[in-house]
């Protein structure tokens, strides 16, 4: 709480170099006639910018009369690409993402400042288990986060949440890789994770949203799964091939035990298995060299520029 106070006192921008609160936004009317408002008395110095993906509902209208920054799509281009789009225009050293449905309540973003002050370069607003709508959407999600801890080798709290804070310059650096749907958060915090920059994680409890969700739980479900597995091959693929490769020497192995012991004989069939994990494991070290070209000079971009006191 002291913290809290200390930003209170000194204000925002001078404490965290400029705040942006970006909110991506598609047929949100409702929800932003409440959320606007609040965010604007709440951070009255902070840059609010909403990215109108493609609204029919008046969207861009709302968030003007409420004094915030709209930036329009002409038409619908996905979640990640306003996020992209909105970071792009963000003046602030410090960004904030959230939901533009009503779900992120605007006293949490300072709990999530607090912690960034700490030193991290991200915090996620992480949502509690009966914080998701269904039995359906918990069970995928703590599979998500499971799978992504594995390929990451870091216990992930909240792989798809979109309510987060960052170091812009930091998340500039991969918005060539973050795709247009909703999956960017997925391949964010992978890649902050990989280029070694402080995570934390932030428990919240979200609202019930206002209107209809974008999501489809069956068809977006399957797709985060190939873009978990996606971007661990990206990112870290021997946690990835090395299993793979293990798998096909172990098989390989106990075929040519069962062989030797009835036949007395090497077949086809073990030397295919041996040949394909030594090409397995080759590829996964090509792949690791490929994966470490991502963050080529990064030390020098990701430097933390002194502040004079």
């Amino acid at each position: 709480m002291g913290e809290i106070r200390f930003m209170a006192d000194k204000g925002l921008d001078e404490v965290l170099g400029g705040l942006s609160i970006v909110l991506p936004a598609r047929n949100e009317a409702p929800s932003l006639k409440v959320l606007a408002p609040a965010l604007r008395r709440a951070y009255p110095s902070a840059e609010i910018i909403v990215v109108d993906d493609g609204s029919t509902d008046g969207t861009a209208g709302i968030a003007e009369s409420a004094g915030l920054r709209v930036i329009s799509h002409p038409y619908r281009l996905g979640n990640g690409a306003a996020i992209k789009t909105g970071t792009r225009a963000a003046t602030g050293e410090v960004i904030v993402f959230m939901d533009a449905d009503g779900q992120h309540r605007t006293e949490d973003i300072v709990r999530l400042l607090e912690k960034f002050s700490e030193g991290y370069e991200m915090v996620v607003g992480a949502r509690n288990t009966d914080s998701h709508a269904s039995f359906g959407r918990r069970i995928s999600n703590g599979l998500f986060n499971r799978i992504a801890s594995y390929m990451t080798a870091y216990p992930i709290r909240d792989l798809t949440s979109g309510f987060r804070a960052v170091r812009s310059r930091h998340f500039r650096k991969f918005l060539y890789l973050l795709p247009n749907g909703f999956s960017y958060p997925t391949t964010i915090t992978v890649s902050f994770i990989r280029a070694g920059l402080p995570l934390a994680y932030v428990p919240i409890q979200v609202s019930k949203r206002s209107g209809m969700s974008h999501i489809s739980p069956l068809f977006d479900g399957l797709r985060f799964l190939v873009i978990i597995l996606r971007v661990g091959a990206l990112f870290s693929p021997m946690r990835i091939f090395l299993p793979v490769s293990a798998l096909f020497f172990l098989s390989g192995l106990a075929y040519y035990g069962y062989t030797f012991f009835t036949w007395h004989r090497f077949t086809n069939m073990s030397a295919l298995l041996f040949i394909s994990a030594i090409l397995t494991f080759l590829i996964g070290i090509v792949s690791e060299q490929v994966a470490s070209l991502h963050y080529r000079g990064v030390d020098a971009q990701f430097r933390r520029p002194r502040r004079r006191h």
